[in-house]
């Protein structure tokens, strides 16, 4: 048993946490680069929890040029336990209008231009993806979520696309036909680099839209978004609050923070020191357990 420590990867629309008590905006140096931002770090009903907006106070990045490297390191740093992000979704259901939350429990990459693994050439690792979610954190999420106030869908697939552009007609169809439920911009490589830095990781998407599927001229508009953006942060931020009052003050171990037991496949003596370097944060405690 420990205490959270919960890291809060803030989408487009969500830039600050109002209820954070003590609340002060940290740097925090990686390896990999520089993250989004600062983290702002605060707790919320004796919950400690480390804030960081994934595009930059004032959306200064977009999709491709957000280091999620970087990100995760410095939550990882900063001492967090578990990842909540909080993202905006465009939805491919008729039943998942605008403005519902929705609980991702699958993911299908289709990002192409970004750094997806913290391992490399001087060290290999395969950790699995079959299931990339925390459950137990996907369920408290999902009940913080109705707490707020929105309507809530539990399970979902979750289409990540490049961007920065929205999809053309035909391939929103093609997602919808493989069976995805939600589409966006930074889901993907976020939970793969969580799961390699053992932080159990969830995922609540907020929807602003319908893609373009639907015909009838609908499209994607920035205008449309903002709006539902703006509508969705205020739920998101009491998702937050009733998050905080719904954890167990003490934190029962993951299976999720133990995966690279099983993960490294390079032989010590084959391993790479600049890149053992580099994985301080991210896998300290297996390294520090093998000879």
């Amino acid at each position: 048993m420990s205490e959270w420590t919960i890291g809060i990867l803030g989408g487009s629309g969500l830039y600050a946490i109002d209820a954070l008590e003590e609340a002060q905006w940290v740097a925090v140096d990686t390896p990999w680069g520089p993250p989004s931002d600062e983290l702002l770090i605060g707790r919320i009903h004796g919950i400690k929890f480390a804030f960081l907006p994934r595009h930059g106070r004032g959306h200064r990045l977009p999709p491709t040029d957000v280091n999620a490297r970087a990100n995760i390191d410095a939550l990882k740093r900063a001492g967090c336990t578990d990842i909540l992000a909080v993202s905006a979704v465009g939805s491919l259901r008729e039943e998942l209008p605008p403005g519902r939350f929705v609980v991702v429990d699958q993911f299908i990459d289709r990002t192409f231009a970004r750094d997806k693994s913290f391992f490399g050439p001087g060290l290999v690792a395969h950790v699995s993806m079959a299931d990339p979610v925390c459950p137990r954190l996907s369920a408290v999420a999902a009940a913080a979520a109705e707490t707020a106030g929105a309507d809530v869908t539990r399970g979902a697939t979750y289409l990540a696309m490049e961007g920065p552009q929205f999809s053309t007609r035909a391939e929103s169809g093609l997602y919808r036909a493989w069976g995805c439920d939600v589409i966006g911009m930074t889901g993907m490589p976020e939970a793969k680099l969580a799961r390699e830095a053992e932080l159990p990781y969830a995922l609540v998407g907020m929807v602003t839209d319908y893609d373009c599927w639907r015909g009838g001229g609908e499209e994607v508009e920035v205008s449309a978004l903002i709006a539902q953006l703006s509508a969705n942060a205020g739920t998101a931020k009491r998702l937050i609050e009733a998050l905080a009052e719904a954890l167990p003050r003490e934190r029962p171990a993951s299976p999720i923070e133990t995966v690279l037991d099983t993960a490294l496949i390079t032989a010590p003596d084959a391993r790479d020191p600049a890149l053992l370097a580099k994985l301080d944060a991210v896998c300290r405690r297996v390294l520090d357990a093998q000879p």
